[in-house]
């Protein structure tokens, strides 16, 4: 038997948290590129000119005026962009012409903190992705294709499944005195299934809020 306050309550918890996730979410087409043993890691949360699978392309410069405005500090680090699961900070973030690069550090004193590092450095998490809202956008009626001229940028999460199709850890550093790597790979194809259930399981959720 269901009781109704208790109930209640907790349909109020998922909508507060929902209220505090970014407008949009978006997973990059990038790879973490090493992991340390004290949680560093870096790589890149988005690329610039690459279409997504929700059709959207981010142009170069898009994240400027929000770095400005946030710098590294007020973007938070999340894990799968959930507001309640801070687990650690961005020690740099900036653009290259490549573009968002991002250096941040894992809080291992945190459970969730020492399970992601865990997994990043098995290859088995290993995508970025950014939540924002859209300051400046336009969508190409015959294409169908958004770009994004300018971006406010909320957090970057830890994610298990990037956006784009062809993103991939290359090399994750195993241990920090071996001096090896270990290389985790996906097909294009099992990339593009991943990401096209990640892409509808996102549009159910908000549909449904």
């Amino acid at each position: 038997m269901i009781n109704s306050s208790s109930a209640v309550r907790t349909g109020a918890h998922f909508i507060r948290r929902a209220a505090l996730r970014a407008p949009e979410t978006k997973r990059a087409a990038d790879e973490v590129t090493r992991v340390g043993a004290d949680g560093i890691f870096s790589g890149y949360a988005s690329v610039f000119g690459v279409e997504d699978l929700s059709h959207d392309i981010v142009e170069r410069g898009a994240f400027l005026t929000s770095l400005q405005k946030r710098g590294a500090d007020g973007v938070k680090m999340l894990y799968q962009h959930d507001p309640a699961e801070p687990i650690g900070k961005w020690l740099e973030i900036r653009e290259t012409p490549r573009g968002l690069f991002v250096k941040g550090q894992l809080m291992l004193d945190l459970a969730r903190g020492r399970e992601v590092l865990s997994l990043m450095r098995e290859g088995v998490l290993d995508g970025l992705s950014i939540g924002f809202r859209t300051i400046k956008g336009h969508t190409d009626k015959k294409s169908g294709i958004r770009r994004l001229k300018e971006i406010d940028l909320w957090e970057i999460s830890v994610v298990t499944f990037p956006m784009q199709p062809d993103a991939r850890v290359t090399a994750v550093k195993h241990h920090e005195d071996d001096g090896g790597s270990r290389r985790t790979q996906l097909s294009p194809a099992q990339h593009r299934r991943l990401a096209a259930l990640i892409l509808r399981q996102e549009m159910r959720e908000r549909a449904s809020f």
